[in-house]
């Protein structure tokens, strides 16, 4: 069988894989280099450092700088997509007719560019990208980041249509797939890459609850302050929020809990334990798209999963989580599943659902048939 090639663009270096999109980028490329696929990886890069482990799974690594001059925020285009712009990336493109994979409308920039009119290129729609930035506005504190989140979900919502420019577009949830298939052909589902392979949730019970996500997000900032003013403040069960760059709101609210505790900027190592010895996994979310990379992680390794339904709707993983959706009744089933052994029996659940609609190796089949 003769080799297979693929060009893949991120918009951000995907190693070390610590957060929601660069795990997706990792993991996939890692099930298709398994796969015997020849990686051709090219990265935007604006505060990571260049990773040598890519290089096992590659055959080549290419980086370019993000272009990040605040005058391109008065560009027609969005400013996340038009910063990651690279006519050496164009040059190295043209080396070869191997087929492209854009990593999210952020890489999107070079999508309709005429040289590549005769390649295979599909775009891997991580979420509906205006949604995603108009629900930022809404819960943002900052005045200049509200106008910003708020005119560039206006831009990206315009510069969505360039994927009709697409071979393919590769939807991460059955909510998106639905969407974007309203607005475009050749739409397919494939769910995110991940870093788990088998279920493996520990035995006898934890004795604190976890909340864990980047910190530094909007979505995740409001959900943790949800959790420590709506929930945990009204109950004596103890919780541990973990994640990168908390805000000074979040400190000060954690503060005022004694039965709360704050791990901030720990590794992605030590989260996974967390996530392994939390007797719940507690994870609301108030933004419904994609998929959220925490929550498979949690139904992977964790015991207890309480969700409310924004978090689960239209994943597949409803049956696998305990749904809530005010803060009292979230409170109540805090402490009744703390007293709850974890019934050993739900692994096999979670192994029926995880490793038949969410493996990557699957996936990975699914993806290579698209550009074979």
């Amino acid at each position: 069988m003769s080799e297979k090639h693929l060009h893949i663009i991120s918009f951000d270096v995907p190693y070390p894989a610590n957060y929601g999109g660069v795990i997706d980028v990792y993991y996939k490329i890692k099930a298709l280099h398994a796969a015997g696929i020849k990686i051709h990886l090219h990265c935007f890069e604006y505060g990571r450092a260049e990773a040598r482990t890519l290089e096992s799974i590659c055959e080549k690594v290419h980086y370019y700088k993000r272009k990040m001059s605040k005058a391109l925020l008065l560009n027609s285009l969005p400013f996340v997509a038009v910063t990651r712009s690279s006519e050496k990336l164009v040059e190295n493109l043209l080396r070869d007719n191997y087929p492209v994979l854009f990593e999210g409308l952020h890489c999107c920039f070079h999508l309709n560019d005429a040289r590549l009119s005769n390649r295979t290129k599909i775009v891997r729609s991580h979420n509906i990208e205006h949604d995603y930035y108009y629900n930022l506005e809404s819960i943002e504190k900052s005045i200049f980041k509200k106008i910003y989140f708020g005119i560039e979900a206006k831009k990206l919502k315009r510069f969505e249509s360039v994927y009709k420019y697409a071979s393919a577009v590769i939807a991460i949830s059955p909510a998106d797939t639905k969407q974007l298939s309203e607005r475009y052909e050749n739409v397919y589902h494939i769910t995110a890459f991940h870093a788990n392979e088998n279920v493996s949730i520990e035995e006898g019970r934890g004795n604190f609850c976890l909340y864990h996500g980047n910190l530094e997000v909007g979505e995740n900032n409001e959900a943790a302050l949800y959790l420590v003013n709506e929930v945990f403040s009204k109950i004596k069960v103890p919780l541990i929020i973990a994640g990168k760059k908390p805000s000074t709101i979040l400190k000060n609210a954690i503060a005022n809990c004694s039965n709360i505790e704050l791990k901030a900027n720990i590794s992605t190592q030590e989260i996974d334990e967390l996530i392994k010895n939390a007797h719940i996994n507690v994870l609301p979310t108030f933004q419904a798209t994609g998929i959220k990379l925490k929550l498979l992680a949690a139904l992977f390794n964790g015991r207890h999963c309480l969700v409310n339904s924004a978090m689960v709707s239209n994943t597949g993983l409803e049956s696998l989580c305990i749904i809530k959706d005010n803060a009292e009744e979230m409170a109540k089933e805090i402490e009744r599943l703390y007293d709850e052994p974890f019934d050993i029996n739900e692994t096999q659940k979670r192994e029926g659902v995880l490793l038949s609609n969410f493996s990557n190796k699957k996936s990975a089949e699914q993806l290579i048939q698209l550009f074979s």
